[in-house]
């Protein structure tokens, strides 16, 4: 088995980092294109269309990764089918479940691997990528806010504000309301503006009221200031983030945040359960191409191919198709992100039952 094994290494490796380079020039092939006209208007420089390159490889890599092992795999495996050279190991008591163990292991590998590649790596360079892209073309993004009503961690401050200036960290239009555990009044705070000093808010011309029986008692002052009022400045932001320019600890903060100012989570939840099921692609190419590599016997490197841009746009679509439904509220959201998994993962194990073995 180990003489097997070797001469699958041998041959799958070298096929598969000369595909992974082509598909990662393909992409920037196409996001170099997309944008060529944005950058030619604007006289963007060679050296910062370059650096953009640069910063965008680790996303190529990452969309890369599946098509290349899905090629790589049928391909190998159909050029030994084409040359009978599977006759020895078949004819030695070797099955083909047993033979692709290495391409299953490697793709459990790149699955684990590719996680914490997209959420240590390509998430950063990514969100690099879309700020530079955005500051060459002078394309602004204001994080400022209006109407906002969002709770503290603790759940014992509730804040509405008429607007929230993101550049200045202040509010205008402020209301406070403080409760207790059983969600009884204890203050109100009504003021015109507020300023963050760095650990709380410092609120100016402030109203206040306090229950005093089954009144209220009314109380003015110019500054507020109090190291209760700690909710930091991010809460208030314009909620305008995307999930994939996020780690999974930060996508998960998020949808919390999300769901404390009431507002609606379902997409961020698809794509955040997305992340997890997406890095597990890389497994299904390898059970999907090592049961369709005997398929053809001629024409190996061209049919391997298509098929394998075939198989991979059949995935995506499938997956595009769940994710939407899970983001306007026709499927959970755990469904939605996980059915194509799922589906593909019973369709390449059901392929291996009609393989040649």
């Amino acid at each position: 088995m180990k003489t097997f094994y070797l001469m699958l290494a041998e041959f799958f490796f070298p096929v598969f980092v000369v595909t992974l380079l082509f598909f990662v020039l393909v992409f920037q092939l196409m996001d170099l294109f997309s944008n060529l006209w944005r950058y030619i208007s604007h006289d963007v420089p060679l050296r910062d269309m370059a650096f953009i390159a640069y910063l965008y490889l680790p996303k190529c890599i990452s969309y890369s990764t599946p098509i290349a092992l899905l090629f790589s795999c049928s391909y190998v495996l159909g050029s030994y089918y084409m040359n009978n050279e599977l006759i020895s190991v078949f004819g030695s008591g070797v099955s083909l479940y047993s033979f692709v163990v290495p391409l299953v292991v490697a793709g459990v590998l790149l699955s684990a691997g590719g996680f914490f590649f997209e959420d240590r790596v390509v998430i950063d360079s990514f969100k690099r990528k879309n700020d530079y892209f955005r500051f060459i073309l002078n394309q602004t993004v204001s994080y400022s806010n209006s109407n906002v009503t969002v709770l503290s961690d603790d759940n014992a401050f509730v804040y509405q504000v008429n607007y929230y200036n993101d550049k200045q960290a202040s509010l205008a239009g402020v209301t406070v309301v403080q409760r207790n555990e059983r969600n009884r009044l204890i203050m109100r705070i009504e003021a015109e503006r507020g300023e963050w000093t760095g650990r709380s808010w410092r609120l100016h011309n402030c109203r206040i009221f306090r229950p005093d029986g089954d009144a209220l008692v009314e109380q003015q002052v110019e500054v507020y200031d109090s190291a209760e009022l700690s909710a930091r400045p991010g809460i208030f932001r314009r909620i305008s983030r995307d999930i994939d320019e996020m780690s999974a600890a930060d996508a998960g903060d998020y949808i919390r945040q999300l769901r404390r100012a009431g507002l609606p989570y379902q997409d961020a939840l698809t794509k955040y359960y997305r992340k997890f099921a997406f890095s597990l692609t890389p497994l299904i190419v390898v059970l999907i191409s090592s049961a369709i590599g005997g398929l053809f016997k001629k024409n190996v490197l061209l049919m391997s191919l298509v098929s394998s841009l075939a198989i991979v746009v059949v995935y995506y679509v499938v997956q595009m198709v769940t994710m939407t439904l899970a983001r306007n509220g026709y499927l959970p959201p755990v469904f939605g992100s996980w059915s194509s998994f799922v589906l593909f993962f019973g369709v390449g194990i059901g392929l291996f039952r009609f393989a040649r073995t």
